[in-house]
């Protein structure tokens, strides 16, 4: 069909007042970022509403209830640092002996943070926090003069560490909840002291679970990740789901990268708080060996008919493993007459047992099976 030139141009015209129509529409109908808080780019049906009531989250009523209880840790430790001797300042001196160096002590102050868990006062954070400390106070949000702490118990593995105070009524308390019901993308709440900045909130949201991370030697298999931010002097505060209840402690940042934080989930917690509080240590049950799993190779290698089982890859002197006769090359394939399949299955049967228990390990050696008991020891 031919148009003629007056008729098109009706058409172009038309079709551009629809075009500025509808962009106006979805430009005055859709919230502007200062409204939502969104970043640009983001939708506006991202506006985040409250999981139980619907409603918008509201970080200011969890923060305002669960602020009390979060504390301020302050630490006074001895270190020790080289320093050249002034007497070797003389370049004749340096000349002919050299700088000398010597060690002088000096006072080294740290900040973290911690939560209340019970009126008796009894308070948690991280280990590293309160490492070696000679004296720590904590500060409450209500209380003007910092109150004296000490160490109940702490575990430098899992980097956790109970403090108490003295035991009052009164004291703002914090719920343990159940970091085993959050959901990747469930929004948090952070409260610390990074950089010494009292009772700082960040929200976030969790972006991960079950993350492995290996900080300053520590192994940890399980923390929970977030966005929320997390800063030195955060170290030890609550990571808080929207009931304010504590699903995570936090405990480090990745410095290579922004929005990366992490937190020790309550699990973790829930499952060593009593021994911290009691024995004032976490008691593990040892054997004293390294192992492995069984691959292709050392199948073909021991001559064994299933790849499966634990390889001893070595024997730690004094153990209970050496003392039951255990050797180096020596497969263990059950457990208490459960089979082992893989080196993590026996590194979980063996973090059942108690102390002091007898356990029959049936072990493969130069050929042969036998059976082989160990006393479980403590680590």
């Amino acid at each position: 069909m031919n148009l003629n030139k007056r008729t098109l141009t009706i058409l172009l015209v038309v079709v551009f007042l629809i075009g500025v129509g509808v962009g106006g529409y979805l430009f005055y109908s859709r919230p502007s970022i200062a409204q939502t808080g969104l970043d640009d780019g983001q939708d506006a049906s991202e506006v985040i509403s409250h999981p139980q009531t619907g409603g918008p989250i509201d970080v200011a009523s969890i923060a305002k209830k669960v602020s009390p209880a979060v504390v301020k840790i302050e630490t006074i430790r001895t270190v020790s640092a080289s320093q050249m001797d002034p007497f070797f300042n003389d370049p004749f001196f340096r000349e002919f002996f050299g700088g000398k160096q010597f060690e002088v002590p000096r006072k080294s102050s740290g900040l973290g943070s911690g939560f209340i868990i019970s009126k008796e006062g009894y308070i948690l954070t991280n280990q590293h926090v309160v490492d070696n400390a000679e004296k720590i106070t904590v500060t409450m949000q209500d209380k003007e003069e910092p109150i004296e702490a000490k160490i109940i118990g702490q575990d430098e593995q899992l980097d956790l560490a109970v403090l108490k105070i003295p035991e009052d009524k009164d004291l703002p308390v914090l719920k343990l909840g159940d970091s085993e019901k959050v959901n990747v993308g469930d929004w948090v709440v952070a409260i610390g002291n990074p950089y010494g900045l009292d009772h700082t909130v960040t929200a976030g949201v969790i972006s991960a679970k079950g993350r492995p991370l290996t900080i300053d030697g520590k192994v940890f298999k399980n923390l929970l990740q977030t966005d929320a931010s997390i800063n030195p002097g955060n170290s030890g505060g609550p990571l808080l789901n929207l009931k304010g209840e504590v699903i995570g402690i936090n405990t480090a940042i990745n410095a290579r990268a922004q929005g990366i934080g992490f937190a020790i989930p309550t699990e973790t917690v829930k499952e060593v708080l009593d021994q911290l509080i009691e024995k004032g240590e976490v008691i593990r049950p040892w054997l004293g060996v390294y192992i492995q799993d069984v691959t292709p190779e050392l199948q073909e290698y021991f001559g064994l008919s299933e790849q499966k089982g634990a390889v001893i890859a070595s024997v730690q002197p004094g153990s209970p493993a050496e003392k039951a006769g255990l050797r180096r090359g020596d497969v263990v394939l059950e457990f208490n007459r459960q089979e082992i399949k893989t080196s993590e299955d026996l590194v979980e049967k063996i973090k059942k047992c108690e102390v002091g228990q007898k356990v029959v390990l049936l072990v493969f050696r130069d050929g042969v099976t036998k059976y082989v008991t160990v006393k479980i020891g403590k680590s």
